[in-house]
């Protein structure tokens, strides 16, 4: 999955001379208010930290309650979506008109009809509404499976992710990474026999924005206790 990417930071952390015993532990609860939020700054929502201090003591700001002044040194971990980046989630809704889906525990998304590909059909089967191919009867979307879509456009205020499901390697996960290397050979032949009928092809390629990282190495990176491989197009 893309929408990934690490940020080094250099930080002022100001500390109540109240908590002047426990600067540490203060520095971490400020820390993680930025967790969950867009940030103009980063360019990003923070969903992780790593820290490292850079001053042994703090220095002591002047006014009427003297702060503490701690410089720091952060790795941040940042889920900044971008137009054309494939995301994965969970299904947790569908409608006649809309598939809902949260992406990563806390970010809803929504892929509406005119952006799901006419291949797939709403229907209701034993009482369970899903969205099944006319092309491949095994690829079907319904509550609970796990999606593959492209960002159309990401809300920063509300955390909310436009998508879309007209590409062809967007859909199912569990499906696409059984038969998408079958839809790849297919779209080269179909390419093939319009190149010889005098027909050209104009191919886009995505780009990623900032530093990728991969989601084993996020889990590296420190966190409090709250809380797959990129796509081919």
């Amino acid at each position: 999955m893309e929408g990934f990417k690490v940020s080094d930071a250099n930080l002022v952390v100001y500390v109540h001379p109240s908590k002047s015993n426990k600067v540490s532990q203060a520095i971490l609860h400020e820390l993680s208010t930025l967790l969950f939020t867009f940030h103009e700054v980063f360019d990003g929502v923070v969903l992780a930290y790593d820290v490292n201090f850079l001053d042994n003591c703090a220095k002591i700001l002047p006014g009427v309650h003297p702060y503490f002044g701690v410089r720091l040194k952060a790795k941040l971990l940042l889920f900044s979506p971008k137009p054309n980046m494939l995301l994965e989630g969970k299904v947790i809704k569908l409608t006649q008109e809309s598939i809902h889906v949260i992406v990563l525990g806390f970010s809803a998304a929504i892929i509406t009809e005119k952006d799901i590909r006419e291949e797939f059909k709403y229907k209701t089967k034993r009482g369970e509404d899903m969205y099944a191919s006319r092309l491949h009867k095994r690829h079907v979307i319904k509550v609970g499976t796990t999606v593959r879509f492209l960002v159309k456009s990401f809300d920063e205020e509300t955390l909310h992710v436009f998508g879309s499901l007209v590409q062809n390697h967007t859909g199912s996960i569990h499906w696409l990474d059984k038969n998408l290397e079958d839809i790849s050979h297919s779209d080269r032949s179909t390419k093939k026999k319009r190149e010889s009928e005098g027909e050209s092809l104009i191919l886009e390629q995505d780009t990623t924005v900032g530093e990728p990282i991969s989601m084993e190495n996020a889990h590296k990176m420190k966190k409090p206790k709250k809380q797959r491989t990129k796509g081919e197009s």
